[in-house]
Order: structure tokens, then C-alpha cells, then sequence
């Protein structure tokens, strides 16, 4: 796993998703799409490295009150993509599943049934993006990325535990993250949320990953066939 970080200037939490083995014996392809915390802080050498790995879209997973001046510029030949994942006037939904909750894959499988079409609305994005690689990143790289990371590669088949591996990756590189900062890492305070529920973040990953046919999921939050297909054509060898 830890051959696919990618230590760009700038980042802590990013990394390329190629290189996993699929139920189909094929593997998923390097440079087709990375996962990342919020690419503002990127220095000037950072976002040449981004550019050199073969990114050409970013798909920006935070709200508008979320949204950080960037450290340098950002190359003007990079499409940077809008989507807010959560819908935060859904209240029904966040005061139950928000608050600590959201830091956590114990909101995964409810996420996915209750916003269908959020979820194919970013997946489709990534499947329409030019030619290139596409980037996907919310605030930390670790909970709203995360879910959509587990869509797709949960989508071509990817092994649950090597999804799950994927993202308790996170949780190291974000302990690298808030002490590069001075701040105490969470990952113990959400190791101990999910204990309280009975169960595991690997298990959660698991469950979720296996709760549906993704394909059919995608197509009734709205995603057409031939994006479905583009988009496994994006992510396969």
C-alpha cells in the first residue's frame, strides 16, 4: 500500500489508487485517479509533481465555507470541478449521523442509501473528466474521500480488505499530518467512537463495500450506462 503515497510538496495524505487486484484478475490503473486532503497547501514544486503524475482534473469534494485560498498558484491548465458531497439541508440525516459520527465510516452505508445521486453525480464527473488523471479530494483526504474511493473501487471489483487497507492508510499519514502541525492526531478518539458501535473500521469498510451491486447503484442515482462503463474503463488496466 505504502508504494502508492505520493509525497508531493505539500501534501501528507495523497496517493495514487493503481496497482489493486480485482475480483476480474486485472488491476486498477496507476495515474487514473488519486485521493488527497485539500490540495491548497500544495507548494509551487507540489503542483509540479501533480502535473508531472498526469493530473488534469481535480474534483473538490468541500463546502463553500470549506474552500482555502491556495498556497501558490494553481497551473491554469488544471479543470477544477465543484462538488460539495454532503448536503448539509438534509438536517434529518446530519443530526443523525453527524458530529463525530461524519469522521468516521459509521456513516458510510447510510450516506450511500440516503444520497444516490450526490454519489453518481461525483462518480460521473470523474467518469466525464478529459483525458488525464483526476484527483478527488475533501478537507483531510480521509472520510468524504474516502467514500467515494470505496465506490470506485468497490465498483471494479477491488478486495474489500484491500479497500479498508486504503483507508486505514489515512489514519497514518494524517498522524504524520497533525504532528507536522502541532495538533494531537484523532485517531484513537475514532477508533474508540466506532468500539462504542461494536465494531471495527475495517468491518464498517467491509459492509459497505459489499452492501450493493455499485454499478446498479451508480445507474439509479442517475449515472447512464455508458458512464458506468467509461468510468471502469478510467479505473482498470
Amino acid at each position: 500500500m505504502t508504494e502508492r503515497v505520493l509525497d508531493w510538496e505539500g501534501f501528507l495524505n495523497a496517493r495514487d489508487l493503481g496497482g489493486l487486484r480485482t475480483g476480474e484478475g486485472r488491476a486498477t490503473r496507476w495515474a487514473a485517479v488519486v485521493r488527497s486532503e485539500d490540495p491548497a497547501a500544495l507548494t509551487a514544486a507540489g503542483w509540479s509533481g501533480l502535473q508531472q503524475h498526469g493530473i488534469r482534473t481535480i474534483i473538490d469534494l468541500t463546502g463553500d465555507d470549506e474552500q482555502e485560498p491556495d498556497a501558490a498558484p494553481r497551473p491554469p491548465e488544471l479543470t477544477t470541478v465543484h462538488l460539495p458531497l454532503d448536503d448539509h439541508s438534509d438536517t434529518d440525516f446530519w443530526d443523525r449521523w453527524g458530529g463525530g459520527i461524519s469522521c468516521t465510516p459509521l456513516y458510510y452505508r447510510a450516506f450511500l442509501d440516503r444520497f444516490p445521486q450526490r454519489t453518481a453525480e461525483v462518480c460521473g464527473a470523474i467518469a466525464r473528466a478529459e483525458p488525464g488523471g483526476v484527483l478527488v479530494h475533501c478537507g483531510g483526504g480521509r472520510d468524504r474521500t474516502g467514500l467515494i474511493v470505496l465506490v470506485l473501487l468497490a465498483l471494479v471489483g477491488a478486495d474489500p480488505a484491500d479497500i479498508a487497507d486504503d483507508y486505514a492508510l489515512s489514519h497514518v499519514r494524517r498522524a504524520e499530518q497533525c504532528a507536522k502541525v502541532g495538533l494531537g492526531d484523532d485517531t484513537p478518539k475514532i477508533e474508540e467512537l466506532i468500539a462504542e458501535h461494536g465494531t471495527t473500521a475495517g468491518d464498517l469498510i467491509h459492509e459497505a463495500a459489499t452492501s450493493r451491486d455499485m454499478a446498479g447503484y451508480l445507474r439509479s442515482g442517475g449515472l447512464p450506462d455508458a458512464d458506468v462503463t467509461a468510468l471502469r474503463n478510467r479505473l482498470l488496466d
